[in-house]
Order: structure tokens, then C-alpha cells, then sequence
């Protein structure tokens, strides 16, 4: 891609109204969760994660209502529990926002803070970053997208929070729903001056950079027939829907997923009524 300061997708933000409840419902599908984080006082909240390698997902809660997650309520509020955004990875991300400053699309910041973390051996540290948005406006198929500037890389990425119980790996899709896959797979191409690449069923591929996660945009019906037997309740129409994950042992992915999980075709399936209105669908690595 030809953004310098951008290297692919780096994490998938999922909206949650009870963290400490969200929290327990990704644990029993087999992940393993970081220690609940605090972020700085501008932001107003609060989050668990689940590294994966080199990316990762975050549950975030608002913790206390601040104009800077105003947004984040709005979404909360207009669709309930789901990603609302997509982070790339950012090398610097005061180069980065001035290279989109320089396409045409002012950048919302950028903004550094911080949360404290415990360390396996029980020292405290902290997490910190450097952010910057695309408008807010600009969001393909309703997902909001931003880059985040890891500056303590190993206080976040700690082996022993990568270790999963379902064999989680790293990720490898994310998927957006849309009645116009091709409009809003350009529109995010534009966005981060990539590529597109149509898929024989009328998904539209838009690889995020690096070896990173790509972006899948699909129709709910084009979902529905990859991922057959599989119940889409609570999926908006338009936005992000689920993410593809690649697992080091589907039998441990099956046991892990028990209760709730579905096989369909190849792969295995959790239900978005089952993740907080993600859906999650692990494949062989």
C-alpha cells in the first residue's frame, strides 16, 4: 500500500456494555484475557484484550462519559455490542496522519495516552500509544477505521496472554456487510490507497497491508451462504460483522467453542448472539 506509516490491521475494536461481563464470555469461549485496563481520563474507558500475533482484539467499555468516546456511545446506543472500529498499525503516527492530512482527509489527532499494566510477575507498567483517526465521516460500510503507534510494544505484546485455550492464532479476515460490497471496498481502498480484489461469489477483498488481516465486504445473504447453519441474529446490514480466525488445533478450537460453537463446512463458528455481536469463525492455520 502506499501509505509509508501504515503496515496492516492491528486490532479489532469490540463494543461492549458490561466489560467485566463481555470479559467472561470471551473466556469461556478459550481465550485468554489481559488484565482489565484503565485507559486515561480523556478517553473515559476501560478494556480487556486478546493478543494474538502480530494483531489482536479489544473489548472496550465506557467507564465514564467523555466528548472523546462520544461516538462510541452513539454506536453502542444505535446498534448495541459489535466492532465498531479497525485499527492498522501505525510506524509513526504523526507522519501518518499528515500523509492522509495530505490526501484530502483531516486526521482526528494525534492523540497519546496510556493504561496501566501488571506484568506477569506482578511489577506494574504501562501500555502506552500514539493514535490518529480518519474522519469520522468516513467510515466504508459503517467501520470506522484509525491507526495506533504501539510505544511499549512489550507491555502489550506478553507470551504468556497469547496462549489460547481454542488455539487462536492471529487474525485473518475481517468482515464488513454491506448492500454494495464493490462501493464500500473502493471506499476503504481510497481511504488507505490500497487494492480491491472481487471474489467469484460478489465479496470484494481489500488487503489491509503487509501480512496483516484483510478486510472482506459482503452482502448479510453472501455471509450467510460461507457460513451455512450458522444464525446471524443482530448482524447490522451495514457494517462490521465478524472476524475470521486462524487456529493452530481445530479439535481445540471445537472442545473450547463446546457450548456454543457450530460447525459449517471447514470451518468452526461462533454465533454473533454467543460473542457480543461478533461473529467469530476460526479456520485451520
Amino acid at each position: 500500500m502506499a501509505l509509508k506509516n501504515i503496515i496492516g490491521i492491528d486490532h479489532a475494536v469490540v463494543v461492549v456494555a458490561d466489560l467485566d461481563l463481555a470479559a467472561a464470555t470471551w473466556k469461556r469461549l478459550g481465550f485468554t484475557l489481559s488484565p482489565r485496563g484503565t485507559h486515561s481520563a480523556k478517553m473515559g474507558s476501560g478494556n480487556y484484550t486478546v493478543m494474538l500475533d502480530p494483531d489482536y482484539i479489544e473489548l472496550l467499555g465506557v467507564l465514564v462519559d467523555t466528548e472523546h468516546n462520544r461516538p462510541t456511545r452513539d454506536f453502542l446506543a444505535r446498534r448495541g455490542e459489535g466492532i465498531e472500529r479497525i485499527a492498522f498499525t501505525a510506524v509513526d503516527s504523526a507522519a501518518g496522519a499528515e500523509e492522509i492530512r495530505a490526501r484530502g482527509h483531516e486526521p482526528i489527532g494525534p492523540i497519546d495516552f496510556e493504561r496501566p499494566v501488571t506484568l506477569p510477575d506482578g511489577r506494574v507498567s504501562s501500555a502506552q500509544f500514539r493514535v490518529f483517526q480518519w474522519p469520522i465521516v468516513e467510515a466504508p460500510g459503517g467501520l470506522r477505521i484509525f491507526a495506533c503507534q504501539h510505544k511499549t510494544r512489550q507491555t502489550v505484546w506478553i507470551p504468556e496472554l497469547m496462549q489460547h485455550a481454542n488455539g487462536a492464532r492471529q487474525l485473518r479476515q475481517a468482515l464488513v456487510v454491506t448492500p454494495e460490497p464493490a462501493e464500500d471496498a473502493a471506499h476503504l481502498s481510497r481511504l488507505i490507497d490500497g487494492t480491491t480484489q472481487p471474489e467469484p461469489d460478489g465479496a470484494v477483498t481489500v488487503p489491509s497491508g503487509s501480512d496483516r488481516a484483510d478486510f472482506l465486504f459482503l452482502t448479510r445473504d453472501q455471509l450467510g451462504q460461507r457460513c451455512p447453519g450458522v444464525a446471524l441474529d443482530g448482524l447490522p446490514e451495514r457494517g462490521a460483522a465478524g472476524l475470521v480466525l486462524a487456529t493452530s488445533d481445530l479439535a481445540a478450537t471445537a472442545s473450547a467453542i463446546s457450548a456454543v460453537g457450530i460447525r459449517s463446512g471447514a470451518v468452526l463458528c461462533v454465533p454473533p448472539a454467543a460473542a457480543n455481536g461478533v461473529l467469530l469463525v476460526f479456520v485451520g492455520a
